[in-house]
């Protein structure tokens, strides 16, 4: 199955409520990335929840995520949009560790538990929307949680998994958010408590074969959930060679020269997704003149 997520209310309106199936999407980016096992789940979780985020947004508007502790596994980086493409990266793909002493692989140990948690929204004006918060846990659900209550003083529970196979590919990934809306009561804050206390991992479920749909009925209780539309969700990278091309002919012509007088040719290499791009010399002379070689 395709991944997908959910978006519905709860609880009347009172709580507003996502769930993401994320598996394919999470292998893209390990294979791309060549991710070891705690970096896949590192990453995996911020792909995850940065694709819910990214639907939050509307019509073009985009968001970049991006977690930088002081462990070795650098700064995590995702973009997302409104349309479910998501893409991210890690600084050092190659952090793996022992499990921790619950037995789950130590992402608090790779990302680190010093540093900040950042979101920047483009949403099509002059200046972005940038909030940013300390990281509490180095376990990402956390930190976003945390990032809910003190950035945009949003009362929300935040979960992300990422359920990684002996041959480092990605078995299951999924996660979820909810959010309490102003005048949601007691009762219906109490029940979510009561249930997130007793749910298995979010990796779990979706390895066990639930939708994005029952996981918001294990979360909140099917006769509560208001299921409002579903959305394909894919890893999916904007880079382009005509974009490299912009980039390049942006250097000036003196640089675009040194490049053909001492490289005979350029090449260049896409972060998100390693796709790599190569210029030779005919081409180097049509962007110095000012033409597309496309």
């Amino acid at each position: 199955m395709s991944d997908y997520l959910v978006r519905a209310t709860a609880f009347d309106g009172m709580v507003r409520a996502y769930a993401i199936q994320s598996t394919e999407t999470v292998e893209e980016a390990r294979r791309r990335q060549d991710t070891w096992a705690t970096a896949s789940a590192a990453l995996g979780r911020t792909l995850t929840i940065g694709a819910m985020m990214g639907y939050m947004m509307k019509g073009e508007d985009k968001l970049t995520l991006k977690v930088e502790g002081n462990g070795p596994l650098g700064a995590i980086i995702v973009d997302a949009n409104a349309h479910g493409n998501v893409r991210g990266y890690v600084q050092n793909p190659h952090v793996d560790f022992e499990l921790n002493d619950k037995g789950k692989l130590d992402v608090a140990r790779a990302v680190g538990t010093e540093g900040n948690l950042s979101v920047v929204k483009d949403l099509g004006l002059k200046d972005h929307f940038t909030g940013q918060v300390p990281i509490v846990s180095g376990e990402i659900s956390e930190d976003f949680t945390y990032y809910y209550a003190n950035s945009e003083q949003v009362p929300s529970a935040v979960g992300a998994g990422v359920l990684v196979n002996t041959d480092h590919s990605i078995k299951a990934a999924g996660g979820f958010i909810l959010q309490m809306m102003p005048g949601a009561d007691d009762e219906a804050i109490t029940e979510i408590e009561n249930r997130l206390s007793t749910i298995p991992p979010i990796s779990s479920l979706v390895a066990d074969g639930k939708t994005p749909e029952e996981i918001l009925f294990e979360l909140l209780g099917q006769e509560n959930v208001k299921v409002l539309d579903t959305n394909e969700v894919s890893f999916k990278c904007r880079c382009s060679k005509e974009r490299v091309e912009v980039a390049i002919a942006s250097l000036g012509d003196e640089e675009v020269q040194a490049m053909i007088d001492e490289d005979q040719g350029a090449e260049a290499k896409c972060h998100f997704c390693n796709e790599v791009y190569t210029f030779n010399v005919d081409e180097l002379e049509q962007l110095k003149a000012g033409d597309s070689p496309q």
